[in-house]
Protein backbone atom coordinates (compact mmCIF):
# COMPACT_ATOMS: atom_id res chain seq x y z
CA UNK A 1 0.00 0.00 0.00
CA UNK A 2 1.26 3.47 -0.90
CA UNK A 3 1.47 5.81 2.14
CA UNK A 4 -0.94 8.73 2.12
CA UNK A 5 -1.42 11.97 3.98
CA UNK A 6 -4.60 11.67 6.05
CA UNK A 7 -6.75 14.55 7.26
CA UNK A 8 -9.24 13.73 10.02
CA UNK A 9 -11.70 16.55 10.62
CA UNK A 10 -15.48 16.89 10.88
CA UNK A 11 -15.18 20.35 9.30
CA UNK A 12 -15.53 19.52 5.59
CA UNK A 13 -14.53 22.99 4.35
CA UNK A 14 -11.45 23.04 6.58
CA UNK A 15 -10.45 19.56 5.42
CA UNK A 16 -10.97 20.35 1.71
CA UNK A 17 -8.94 23.57 1.92
CA UNK A 18 -6.11 21.82 3.72
CA UNK A 19 -6.25 18.94 1.20
CA UNK A 20 -5.89 21.39 -1.70
CA UNK A 21 -2.83 23.07 -0.15
CA UNK A 22 -1.18 19.77 0.83
CA UNK A 23 -1.78 18.35 -2.66
CA UNK A 24 0.11 21.33 -4.09
CA UNK A 25 3.06 20.80 -1.76
CA UNK A 26 3.23 16.99 -2.09
CA UNK A 27 1.88 16.19 -5.58
CA UNK A 28 3.17 12.61 -5.59
CA UNK A 29 1.26 11.60 -2.46
CA UNK A 30 -2.50 11.04 -2.10
CA UNK A 31 -4.15 13.34 0.43
CA UNK A 32 -7.33 11.75 1.79
CA UNK A 33 -9.96 13.32 4.05
CA UNK A 34 -11.76 11.35 6.77
CA UNK A 35 -14.77 12.79 8.58
CA UNK A 36 -14.03 10.94 11.84
CA UNK A 37 -11.84 8.31 13.49
CA UNK A 38 -14.28 5.50 12.66
CA UNK A 39 -13.99 6.28 8.94
CA UNK A 40 -10.20 6.42 9.23
CA UNK A 41 -9.99 3.12 11.12
CA UNK A 42 -12.35 1.40 8.64
CA UNK A 43 -10.09 2.43 5.75
CA UNK A 44 -6.98 1.31 7.69
CA UNK A 45 -4.65 3.38 5.48
CA UNK A 46 -0.86 3.43 5.59
CA UNK A 47 -0.07 7.04 6.49
CA UNK A 48 3.05 9.12 6.08
CA UNK A 49 1.55 12.10 7.92
CA UNK A 50 -1.67 12.91 9.74
CA UNK A 51 -3.45 16.25 10.06
CA UNK A 52 -6.03 15.84 12.82
CA UNK A 53 -8.45 18.32 14.38
CA UNK A 54 -7.80 19.17 18.01
CA UNK A 55 -11.23 17.79 19.03
CA UNK A 56 -10.42 14.41 17.49
CA UNK A 57 -7.03 14.29 19.22
CA UNK A 58 -8.58 15.16 22.60
CA UNK A 59 -11.18 12.40 22.24
CA UNK A 60 -8.67 9.77 21.03
CA UNK A 61 -5.35 10.64 22.64
CA UNK A 62 -4.35 7.02 23.32
CA UNK A 63 -4.87 6.12 19.67
CA UNK A 64 -2.73 9.00 18.39
CA UNK A 65 0.01 8.93 21.04
CA UNK A 66 2.21 6.44 19.09
CA UNK A 67 1.76 8.56 15.94
CA UNK A 68 2.48 12.01 17.40
CA UNK A 69 5.76 12.42 15.49
CA UNK A 70 3.79 12.13 12.24
CA UNK A 71 0.77 14.10 13.44
CA UNK A 72 -0.03 17.78 12.97
CA UNK A 73 -2.88 19.13 15.09
CA UNK A 74 -5.42 21.43 13.40
CA UNK A 75 -6.16 24.10 16.02
CA UNK A 76 -8.38 27.17 16.23
CA UNK A 77 -5.93 29.81 17.34
CA UNK A 78 -2.19 29.73 17.94
CA UNK A 79 -2.28 29.62 21.75
CA UNK A 80 -3.65 26.18 22.64
CA UNK A 81 -2.51 23.34 24.91
CA UNK A 82 -1.10 21.68 21.78
CA UNK A 83 1.10 24.62 20.78
CA UNK A 84 2.16 25.12 24.41
CA UNK A 85 3.19 21.46 24.65
CA UNK A 86 5.44 21.83 21.60
CA UNK A 87 3.35 19.71 19.24
CA UNK A 88 3.26 20.65 15.58
CA UNK A 89 0.10 22.59 14.82
CA UNK A 90 -1.75 24.26 11.96
CA UNK A 91 -3.92 27.23 12.98
CA UNK A 92 -7.09 26.88 10.88
CA UNK A 93 -8.18 30.43 11.81
CA UNK A 94 -5.08 32.03 10.28
CA UNK A 95 -4.98 33.69 6.85
CA UNK A 96 -4.32 31.55 3.77
CA UNK A 97 -0.75 32.84 3.48
CA UNK A 98 -0.08 32.14 7.18
CA UNK A 99 -1.42 28.57 6.83
CA UNK A 100 0.76 28.07 3.75
CA UNK A 101 3.81 29.26 5.73
CA UNK A 102 2.97 26.83 8.58
CA UNK A 103 2.64 23.90 6.15
CA UNK A 104 5.82 24.85 4.29
CA UNK A 105 7.74 25.02 7.61
CA UNK A 106 6.57 21.49 8.42
CA UNK A 107 7.37 20.30 4.88
CA UNK A 108 10.82 21.89 4.93
CA UNK A 109 11.62 20.32 8.32
CA UNK A 110 10.84 16.89 6.86
CA UNK A 111 12.50 17.54 3.49
CA UNK A 112 15.50 19.82 4.07
CA UNK A 113 16.48 19.74 0.38
CA UNK A 114 13.33 21.76 -0.25
CA UNK A 115 11.64 19.49 -2.75
CA UNK A 116 11.05 15.98 -4.00
CA UNK A 117 12.55 14.95 -7.34
CA UNK A 118 9.16 13.75 -8.59
CA UNK A 119 7.35 17.06 -8.06
CA UNK A 120 6.25 18.48 -11.40
CA UNK A 121 2.65 19.18 -12.34
CA UNK A 122 -0.49 18.49 -10.39
CA UNK A 123 -4.15 19.12 -10.99
CA UNK A 124 -4.81 22.83 -10.54
CA UNK A 125 -1.48 24.05 -11.87
CA UNK A 126 2.25 23.77 -11.89
CA UNK A 127 3.59 23.15 -8.41
CA UNK A 128 7.26 22.41 -8.77
CA UNK A 129 9.56 22.01 -11.72
CA UNK A 130 11.69 19.05 -12.60
CA UNK A 131 15.39 19.82 -12.54
CA UNK A 132 15.44 18.74 -16.21
CA UNK A 133 12.60 21.06 -17.27
CA UNK A 134 12.80 24.73 -18.20
CA UNK A 135 10.85 27.07 -15.97
CA UNK A 136 7.54 28.25 -17.43
CA UNK A 137 8.29 31.71 -15.98
CA UNK A 138 10.65 34.28 -17.44
CA UNK A 139 13.28 35.87 -15.22
CA UNK A 140 11.19 39.06 -14.95
CA UNK A 141 8.09 37.04 -14.02
CA UNK A 142 10.09 35.33 -11.27
CA UNK A 143 11.10 38.76 -9.95
CA UNK A 144 7.45 39.89 -9.97
CA UNK A 145 6.34 36.65 -8.29
CA UNK A 146 8.99 37.01 -5.56
CA UNK A 147 7.74 40.49 -4.68
CA UNK A 148 4.10 39.42 -4.93
CA UNK A 149 4.45 36.60 -2.40
CA UNK A 150 6.43 38.90 -0.10
CA UNK A 151 3.31 41.07 0.14
CA UNK A 152 4.00 43.90 -2.31
CA UNK A 153 1.05 45.37 -4.24
CA UNK A 154 1.15 46.08 -7.99
CA UNK A 155 2.26 49.73 -7.65
CA UNK A 156 5.09 48.77 -5.26
CA UNK A 157 6.19 45.96 -7.59
CA UNK A 158 6.30 48.42 -10.50
CA UNK A 159 8.34 50.91 -8.46
CA UNK A 160 10.78 48.28 -7.18
CA UNK A 161 11.43 46.87 -10.65
CA UNK A 162 11.37 50.27 -12.36
CA UNK A 163 8.56 49.24 -14.72
CA UNK A 164 5.14 50.73 -15.41
CA UNK A 165 2.09 49.70 -13.40
CA UNK A 166 0.55 48.29 -16.60
CA UNK A 167 3.62 46.11 -17.18
CA UNK A 168 3.55 44.86 -13.58
CA UNK A 169 -0.11 43.86 -13.95
CA UNK A 170 0.66 42.23 -17.33
CA UNK A 171 3.42 40.12 -15.72
CA UNK A 172 1.16 39.20 -12.80
CA UNK A 173 -1.58 38.04 -15.18
CA UNK A 174 0.95 36.00 -17.18
CA UNK A 175 2.19 34.31 -13.99
CA UNK A 176 -1.37 33.36 -13.00
CA UNK A 177 -2.10 32.05 -16.49
CA UNK A 178 1.11 29.99 -16.69
CA UNK A 179 0.71 28.54 -13.20
CA UNK A 180 -3.07 28.15 -13.60
CA UNK A 181 -3.92 29.84 -10.32
CA UNK A 182 -4.64 33.27 -8.84
CA UNK A 183 -4.45 31.98 -5.28
CA UNK A 184 -1.69 33.76 -3.36
CA UNK A 185 -1.27 30.63 -1.23
CA UNK A 186 -0.62 28.42 -4.26
CA UNK A 187 1.70 31.02 -5.82
CA UNK A 188 3.62 31.14 -2.53
CA UNK A 189 3.96 27.35 -2.50
CA UNK A 190 5.28 27.43 -6.08
CA UNK A 191 7.76 30.22 -5.30
CA UNK A 192 9.18 28.48 -2.22
CA UNK A 193 9.36 24.98 -3.73
CA UNK A 194 11.13 26.37 -6.80
CA UNK A 195 13.62 28.50 -4.83
CA UNK A 196 12.27 31.80 -6.16
CA UNK A 197 11.98 32.98 -2.54
CA UNK A 198 13.13 31.38 0.68
CA UNK A 199 10.65 30.56 3.43
CA UNK A 200 12.36 33.10 5.70
CA UNK A 201 11.54 35.90 3.21
CA UNK A 202 7.76 35.54 3.32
Amino acid sequence: MVPQIAIISANTLEAMTLRSLLSDITPGIDVVCYHNVEEFNAAAPVVAHLFVSAKVIFANMEMFRPMLKRTMVITEGDNTPFTQSGMRTIDATASESAIVRQILHIHQAGHPSGRHPHEMQHGGGVVSESTHEASPLSQREKEVLALLVKGYINKEIADKLNISLTTAIFHRNNISEKLKTRSLGRLTIYAVLNNIVSLSEI
